[in-house]
C-alpha cells in the first residue's frame, strides 16, 4: 500500500496542472447534474417489514384519495377568553379566516368545515379544519407559505388565536453562521497548528472540494434515489470534519519528510505513503461503518449511511491525490516561517504532548483505571435513555406548530395529537364489516382509550379504517401499552371472525421504529465492529490492538450518550446548545452515532498508533515505540480532534432536532474519544501490554498479506537528499514535537 501510495503521490506531485484539471472536470460534471437535477429530496420515511408500514401501504391501495401525497395543514382556531367559537362574531371570523386560507393559494384542494365535521371542543372554544393541497410539500413555493401566514395572521387580527401544524408549513430557515463559526474556528486550529498561511489553508481547499463534489453529486441524485434531505446534511459534516482532517495529517507528515532532507517531490511522494495509507485505512472503517447502517433496513438511514460513505470516499481520493498536487504548487511555503531556523536540540523545552505522555508511562495503570472510571460516570444517563421520533411537541415553543399542538391537547385532550389508525379487512365484505364491528366495540373497552371513531369503508367493502384517540400523550408509555393491546385484541380478532387488523399511523411507526433499533443494534455493532477489527488486525499485525480499540470506542460512544440524555432528556446546559424543550432521543440516533463514531475513532486509533507501530517495527522496544509514535502524532491528532469539534459545534445552530442533537452529541463524543480514550487509555495499556500488544500468532500473520501502512519498504527507497535548509525545524505538527 504504501509503495503505491508512493507513486501516486510523486505522479500527482509532477503531473499537478492535470491533477488539479481532472477535479476541475468532476466538479463541474455533477454541479451541473445538480443544476438539472430531477427533483427534491424526498422527506418521507418508510419502515418495510413492520406491521405499521403494512397497514400504510394497505390503506394507499384500499382509499387513494384519502392517502393522496398532497401536503397538509391543520388550522386550530380559538374564540377570545370567556367566549365560544360558535357565536355570531366568532364563527365569521372563523369563516373569514378559512376563507382567506382557501384563496392563500391556488394549490389548496379544500378545506373541511369545523361545524359540519363537529371538529369542536367539548367547551365551545376551539375548532379545527384540515387542509389539504394539490401538491406535495416539498412542491409548495415561498408564495404558498407565505400566503397561508398571511391567512393566519388575518385571524388574528380579527381576534381570535389562530395557530397551525402539519408539512404545508414553511420549515424554519437553517441559518449557516454556527458552521461558518466552526469552519473559522478550524482555519485558526491549522494556522497554529503550522504556522503558516499555506499549509493551513491546504487542508480547507481540498475539504471545500471533496465536501462541493460530494453534496453535487447527492443532490444530482437526490430525486432518482429518493434521497432524503437529511443525506445531505449528514454527508456536509462528515465531509467537511474528514476532509480537513485527512489533508492535515498528509501536509503534517509532508512538513515532516522536509525537515528530515527530503526534497519536495519524494516528501510528498513518502507523506502520501506513510500517512496516505493510514488515511485509506482510517477512511475504509468509516466507510464500513456507515454503510453497515443497511442492516436495519430503514430507507432513510441506509440512504444517510451510503450518501455519508461516498463523502468519505471523496474525501480519501482528495487526500491521496489533489493534495500532493497542490503541495506542489505551494512549493515552499508550507513549510512555515521558521523553515531556515530552528532551535537548538539541547535547549528545546519539552512540549505538552511530551510532558503528557510521560506522565501517562510513568503511571500506566493508575491513568488508565482512572480514564475508564471517569467514562464509566459520564455513561452512567445512558441508562435512563428513552428513545422516540420527534413530533410538534419538540418544536420551539414560540412555533405555530408547537402553539397549535398545545391547543389541541387542551382542548381536545393529550392523545389527540397522536390518533391511532386501525385497518380491518378481508376479502369478503361481509368478514370485514363483522370484523370491524367487533373490533371497534372491544377497543372501547380498553383501558387508556379517550374515542373510538366509528369504521369507515372503502367503496368495495372490503376494508375498513377505525380511528382510536389514545386518552395520554403520543410518547407515553400508556400509549405504548395501548398500541400492544390493540395488536393483542387484532389477534383475537383474526382466530374469530378470519379478518385482519393493523395498527398504523405516526405514533405506531414511531413505537414500530423504536422497537427495530432496538433490535438492529447488537447485530449492526457486531457486524461493523467485526469487520472493523479485521481491517484494524490486517493494518497493525496484531490482535490486542484491535481488540483494545474496539473497547476503547465502546467506552466512548457509552458515555456520549450519556452526555446527550443529560442535554436532551434531563435539559442540563440546555440553553448553551439552545435547546428549547427536552424529550426523548431520536430513535435512530443510537444507530447513527454508533456508526458515524466508530469510523471516526477509528481514525484517531490508526493515525495515532500507527506512529507507534511504525517506531516498533524501526527497531524501538515496545515502550519507547508508545513514546515516539506519541510524540510524533499527538499535536496533529489533537488538531484534528480540535477541527472536528469545531465543525460539529457548528451544526448545533440547526433547527433540525436530529442534526442538532447529532451535532452536540457527536463533539462530544470526539473529545471523549480523542483525549481520554486514544490519548490516555490506549497508551497506558499499550505500555502494560508491552511487545504483547504487538505479537500475532504466526499462522495468521501467513494468512495475512502486508499492506506496509508504516512505509517499511520506503526505508530503502530514494534515500534522503542532502538537506538545504536547516533539517532540524519542527513546527507545531511535527515530528520533534
Amino acid at each position: 500500500m504504501a509503495t503505491f501510495l508512493h507513486k501516486i503521490g510523486g505522479a500527482a506531485f509532477t503531473r499537478r496542472r492535470l491533477v488539479l484539471l481532472l477535479w476541475a472536470l468532476v466538479l463541474g460534471a455533477v454541479g451541473f447534474g445538480a443544476a438539472n437535477s430531477s427533483g427534491p429530496a424526498s422527506s418521507s420515511i418508510t419502515l418495510p417489514g413492520t406491521e405499521a408500514q403494512r397497514a400504510f401501504d394497505l390503506l394507499g391501495e384500499k382509499f387513494p384519495a384519502a392517502n393522496a401525497d398532497g401536503a397538509t395543514a391543520r388550522v386550530v382556531l380559538r374564540a377570545p377568553d370567556g367566549e365560544k367559537i360558535s357565536s355570531p362574531e366568532n364563527k365569521a371570523a372563523l369563516e373569514a379566516t378559512l376563507a382567506d386560507v382557501k384563496g392563500s393559494s391556488a394549490r389548496v384542494a379544500q378545506i373541511s368545515d369545523p361545524f359540519v365535521g363537529k371538529a369542536l371542543s367539548a367547551d365551545g372554544t376551539t375548532a379545527y379544519a384540515e387542509v389539504t393541497y394539490t401538491a406535495k410539500d416539498a412542491d409548495l413555493t415561498d408564495g404558498d407559505h407565505a400566503g397561508l401566514d398571511g391567512a393566519l395572521e388575518s385571524g388574528r387580527d380579527q381576534g381570535l388565536t389562530v395557530e397551525a401544524t402539519g408539512n404545508a408549513l414553511a420549515a424554519p430557515e437553517e441559518s449557516h453562521t454556527a458552521e461558518a463559526i466552526g469552519f473559522a474556528l478550524a482555519a485558526v486550529i491549522l494556522l497554529i497548528t503550522f504556522g503558516s498561511l499555506a499549509a493551513a489553508g491546504l487542508p480547507l481547499l481540498t475539504a471545500l472540494v471533496g465536501v462541493g463534489v460530494s453534496i453535487a453529486a447527492i443532490t444530482a441524485l437526490s430525486g432518482p434515489l429518493d434521497l432524503n434531505s437529511n443525506a445531505s446534511a449528514l454527508a456536509t459534516m462528515l465531509g467537511i470534519a474528514v476532509g480537513i482532517d485527512y489533508a492535515l495529517f498528509i501536509v503534517s507528515r509532508y512538513r515532516s519528510e522536509r525537515a528530515d532532507g527530503h526534497d519536495a517531490r519524494e516528501a510528498a511522494a513518502r507523506a502520501n505513503g506513510t500517512a496516505g495509507s493510514a488515511v485509506v485505512f482510517a477512511g475504509l472503517t468509516v466507510v464500513i461503518a456507515l454503510a453497515g447502517l443497511a442492516v436495519v433496513n430503514l430507507p432513510i438511514l441506509t440512504a444517510m449511511g451510503l450518501a455519508a460513505a461516498g463523502a468519505v470516499v471523496i474525501a480519501v481520493l482528495v487526500a491521496t491525490t489533489l493534495v500532493p498536487a497542490l503541495l506542489g504548487f505551494a512549493g515552499e511555503r508550507v513549510r512555515g516561517r521558521n523553515r531556515k531556523k530552528a532551535a537548538p536540540a539541547d535547549t528545546t523545552k519539552p512540549g505538552l504532548g511530551q510532558r503528557w505522555i510521560s506522565y501517562v508511562l510513568r503511571k500506566p495503570a493508575r491513568m488508565l483505571l482512572l480514564a475508564v472510571v471517569a467514562l464509566g460516570v459520564v455513561a452512567l444517563p445512558a441508562t435512563q435513555l428513552e428513545l422516540g421520533l420527534p413530533d410538534d411537541g419538540s418544536k420551539a415553543a414560540s412555533s405555530t406548530q408547537r402553539m397549535a399542538y398545545d391547543m389541541l391537547s387542551e382542548s381536545f385532550g393529550p392523545g389527540f395529537n397522536g390518533p391511532l389508525t386501525v385497518t380491518v379487512d378481508d376479502q369478503d365484505p361481509a368478514v370485514a364489516r363483522a370484523g370491524a364491528e367487533s373490533l371497534g366495540t372491544s377497543l372501547a373497552d380498553l383501558p387508556d382509550v379517550a374515542a373510538v371513531v366509528p369504521a369507515v369503508f372503502n367503496e368495495a367493502g372490503d376494508t375498513a379504517i377505525i380511528t382510536v384517540i389514545p386518552d395520554s400523550a403520543p410518547g407515553s408509555e400508556a400509549t405504548k401499552a395501548l398500541v400492544a393491546d390493540i395488536r393483542a385484541e387484532a389477534g383475537d380478532l383474526r382466530s374469530d371472525t378470519g379478518a385482519r387488523s393493523l395498527v398504523t399511523g405516526t405514533t405506531a411507526l414511531n413505537i414500530d421504529i423504536s422497537d427495530r433499533f432496538s433490535a438492529a443494534i447488537v447485530p449492526y455493532l457486531a457486524l461493523v465492529v467485526g469487520l472493523a477489527v479485521l481491517v484494524l488486525i490486517l493494518v497493525f499485525r496484531s490482535i490486542l490492538v484491535p481488540v483494545k480499540a474496539a473497547l476503547g470506542f465502546l467506552l466512548s460512544v457509552l458515555a456520549s450518550l450519556g452526555a446527550l440524555v443529560a442535554v436532551f432528556q434531563w435539559g442540563w446546559l440546555k440553553d448553551l446548545v439552545g435547546l428549547e424543550q427536552t424529550g426523548p432521543i431520536m430513535s435512530l440516533m443510537p444507530v447513527l452515532m454508533v456508526g458515524i463514531m466508530f469510523g471516526l475513532a477509528m481514525d484517531y486509533q490508526v493515525f495515532l498508533v500507527t506512529r507507534m507501530r511504525e517506531a516498533y517495527v524501526h527497531g524501538a522496544d515496545a515502550r519507547t515505540a508508545v513514546e515516539t509514535g506519541f510524540k510524533h502524532s499527538a499535536t496533529v491528532v489533537t488538531a484534528a480532534a480540535l477541527i472536528m469539534i469545531s465543525v460539529f459545534v457548528g451544526f448545533v445552530g440547526s433547527h433540525d432536532a436530529m442534526i442538532k442533537a447529532l451535532g452536540v452529541g457527536l463533539a462530544i463524543a470526539v473529545a471523549l474519544d480523542a483525549f481520554v480514550v486514544r490519548m490516555t487509555i490506549v497508551p497506558a495499556a499499550l505500555a502494560l501490554l508491552g511487545k504483547r500488544a504487538w505479537s500475532l500468532p504466526a499462522w495468521i500473520d501467513r494468512i495475512l498479506p502486508n499492506v506496509d501502512i508504516e512505509g517499511e519498504k520506503l526505508a530503502t527507497h530514494a534515500p534522503a537528499a542532502p538537506a538545504v535548509l536547516e533539517p532540524s525545524y519542527a513546527g507545531p505538527a511535527d515530528h520533534q514535537r
